[in-house]
């Protein structure tokens, strides 16, 4: 089933150039992918759900905010998304990845749609620390565990960064789990897209030690 019968630019309350532009990313990634394998094989027929849609309910989330960080953006979701729908309301994304051919997609659709993205090839340990108190939102869709990832992302929210993680159906235990090493404000958040997800919000953190 293609998109064209159940999403339209309304439903997505985005104009029909920015629609386009997502139409675009679909065409490429099924384009890439044969040759570089940029997203799990059975997600194909269900890009426009369960990679485009899931990743644009984040920018609700935070519709204030102006520097986005998208932490192992792998083929662009959620990070090139957001760069895509949120370039209207005058978003930068940045998107951090450490494989070469990803980052080549990355650059290759930004270029395509004049999305207001940056893509720093590297390891995220690097990026991270360039962007204490000037991102506003960091995010990071399907990378590591809440604990490993607030193990990266602490000096980032312990200076005001919002931290926008989209978990699965264990996310109580990931919770439990890093509450062992920190203290931190999260708000459990419904998935528009999977039942059985959902997204963290997290604010305020400090280590036990």
């Amino acid at each position: 089933m293609t998109k064209s019968a159940i999403i339209t630019a309304s439903d997505l309350n985005v104009s029909r150039e920015t629609f386009e532009k997502l139409e675009l990313l679909e065409r490429e990634l099924l384009r890439w992918q044969a040759i570089k394998n940029l997203v799990g094989p059975a997600t194909l027929d269900q890009i426009w759900d369960r990679h485009i849609v899931d990743s644009l309910q984040l920018l609700d989330l935070a519709p204030d905010a102006r520097t986005w960080l998208d932490l192992g953006s792998g083929a662009g979701f959620p990070g090139l998304v957001l760069a895509i729908v949120g370039a209207e309301r005058g978003l930068k994304v940045h998107l951090v990845e450490s494989n070469s051919r990803k980052c080549a997609f990355l650059r290759q659709i930004a270029r395509l749609t004049e999305a207001p993205a940056t893509v720093h090839e590297a390891r995220l340990e690097t990026v991270v620390p360039g962007f204490v108190g000037k991102a506003d939102v960091v995010s990071a869709r399907a990378l590591a565990s809440l604990s490993m990832l607030l193990d990266w992302t602490a000096p980032l929210l312990k200076a005001g960064t919002m931290g926008l993680f989209p978990k699965g159906r264990d996310v109580e235990t990931e919770l439990t789990e890093a509450r062992k090493k920190w203290t931190f404000e999260a708000e459990i958040l419904p998935s528009l897209t999977d039942s059985d997800a959902r997204i963290l919000r997290i604010t305020s953190i400090e280590s036990h030690s």
